[in-house]
């Protein structure tokens, strides 16, 4: 058979076919993954930021009140613990994870759980500290959605999302 026959464009078209087949169900598979990669990062985070978010929102089995500052170390806050108003009485002395070292008599808002000696923040420094789990998941996320999703602009927007939500963080803190 010459190359112009019927019977070979027919045999090539077919592989041809296949061919693309398949390279596009690569590129669906990749797309698949990257998008389950980036959702496990994200779920992960909301679920890790959703955990630490409990104590400091929760109206009710806490004791809210304030907190004065008499030491920082490594991480650690330690101080007194004034109830709020209307509040049970409360052990004295408390403990207090802090990223950031506080000066002494510093007072901050803050929730006591029962049973236990360690506080969590209040308010909006709080609130942003328990997102931080997702900020980073967001940051984490955005290379994965530029890569593997070719999705840039809401990889931009995902990653300068979480940025923010780090640099607030720590502004409030």
């Amino acid at each position: 058979m010459s190359p112009g026959s019927p019977g070979t464009t027919a045999r090539s078209g077919r592989l041809r076919r296949a061919g693309e087949s398949a390279y596009g169900l690569l590129l669906l598979a990749r797309t698949a993954l990257m998008g389950a990669v980036a959702a496990v990062l994200l779920m992960a985070g909301a679920w890790a930021s959703l955990d630490a978010m409990r104590p400091v929102t929760a109206e009710r089995g806490g004791v809210r009140g304030t907190m004065t500052v008499e030491e920082c170390d490594k991480g650690t806050c330690t101080g007194s613990f004034t109830p709020g108003a209307g509040s049970g009485s409360a052990p004295v002395e408390v403990a207090l994870d802090a990223p950031v070292a506080h000066d002494a008599g510093e007072r901050l808002a803050v929730v006591l759980w029962p049973g236990g000696d360690e506080v969590a923040r209040t308010g909006a420094a709080g609130i942003l500290y328990a997102w931080l789990p997702f900020a980073g998941a967001l940051v984490l996320a955005s290379p994965v959605i530029a890569g593997g999703l070719r999705m840039r602009r809401t990889a931009w927007a995902a990653g300068l999302l979480g940025a923010a939500l780090l640099g607030a963080t720590f502004a409030l803190l």
